[in-house]
């Protein structure tokens, strides 16, 4: 007989990723070339174990056993039967946070408050993980399916009252897991006055399950137990600069629509106003702060905003168009073209929402 073949040998344990410590004072282009797992980051020692610790103390506060688990990832998310909260690796640096913002103009949960309010959003897809609550008849008939597949866009209603306001966008309104998610943040915020706010809102039904569903597993143990980390950023050998240019493709234009007939009600190409400041330039003066009022109204992503008026600011230039009346009486009206035009574009179907 021959003898059977020898087994293929183990395959070779993947080096450690080589941890650089000199990356916080690189420049910009240098530290986009960078790897997630060359950065060596924790959570340990950051800003952020405040606020970890602030919600956990919320939790407690509420009678609840349970604490979800953290780390860090690329983005914000819960994994789907992970009791636990993935945060954006950016909230672990400084440097982190200026590279953020100069790559997508904003750094989302960058303040204290901000964070909190994330925070609390994702301790209720991480309780209801622990729990397995999604399959309760009352939450179903409450919140809907959650087997619903999750929308690449939707349609908020901005003055229902159906659904609690707590992040922008009115984003219990895309999903009925986000929709628990954000009644639980807004249950689980000790300065929400909840029952005075939303007194005479279809919404204080949720709330009110909530408050008697929370009661019920307060002291009972999670049934789901595992501390499993999704992507965290030891593990990722991506490039910075490659996890941005997704990005800034996720939240961008697809197919840029240019407005013709609204940007001529401002302004003009007629020779009566050819003396006149250039639509052009008066946008690109106003860009910063008209896009801050309307990140602000509409809660959409700023860089998406941004890519609005870069195709509006490209276009008034093709057209030759001027201003016709004075600055700020146009900055007033170009401000709620804008914040129309951004809406329009959140319901056309083209603005993905991060899920």
């Amino acid at each position: 007989m021959t003898s059977p073949p020898d087994p293929p040998p183990a395959p070779l344990p993947r080096p450690a990723p080589v941890v650089r410590t000199d990356w916080p004072d690189l420049p910009d282009e240098q530290l986009l070339d960078l790897r997630f797992s060359e950065l060596g980051l924790t959570i340990a020692g950051t800003a952020l174990e405040p606020r970890l610790a602030q919600l956990n103390d919320e939790l407690s506060a509420r009678g609840l056993r349970f604490h979800p688990h953290y780390w860090l990832s690329t983005e914000w998310f819960c994994p789907d039967g992970v009791p636990g909260v993935a945060i954006p690796f950016y909230l672990a640096h400084p440097r982190l946070a200026r590279l953020e913002k100069a790559q997508m103009l904003e750094v989302e949960g960058g303040t204290p408050e901000w964070c909190m309010k994330i925070l609390r959003h994702e301790a209720g897809h991480a309780l209801d993980n622990a729990y397995d609550l999604r399959k309760r008849r009352r939450r179903i008939k409450l919140f809907g399916k959650p087997s619903e597949a999750y929308p690449e866009v939707y349609l908020p209603k901005p003055y229902s009252k159906s659904f609690v306001l707590h992040l922008d966008s009115w984003y219990a309104q895309s999903h009925p897991d986000e929709d628990f998610a954000e009644t639980f943040a807004v249950w689980l915020n000790p300065d929400s006055d909840w029952r005075g706010r939303y007194v005479e809102w279809p919404a204080l039904k949720k709330l009110e399950y909530m408050d008697a569903l929370m009661r019920e597993v307060a002291g009972a143990t999670p049934k789901v137990a595992t501390r499993r980390k999704v992507e965290p950023v030891s593990s990722l050998r991506t490039t910075l600069r490659s996890h941005y240019k997704k990005k800034r493709q996720h939240y961008g234009l697809e197919y840029p629509d240019f407005y013709d007939r609204d940007l001529r009600r401002l302004f003009s190409n007629a020779p009566d106003y050819h003396q006149n400041l250039k639509a052009s330039r008066f946008i690109q003066r106003i860009r910063r702060e008209v896009r801050r009022l309307v990140a602000a109204w509409a809660g959409s992503y700023q860089y998406t905003i941004d890519q609005v008026l870069e195709n509006m600011r490209k276009r008034a230039d093709e057209l030759d168009l001027r201003l016709m009346y004075p600055e700020e009486r146009t900055k007033v009206d170009f401000t709620i073209m804008l914040t129309v035009q951004t809406m329009n574009y959140l319901h056309s179907g083209r603005h993905r929402v991060a899920l």
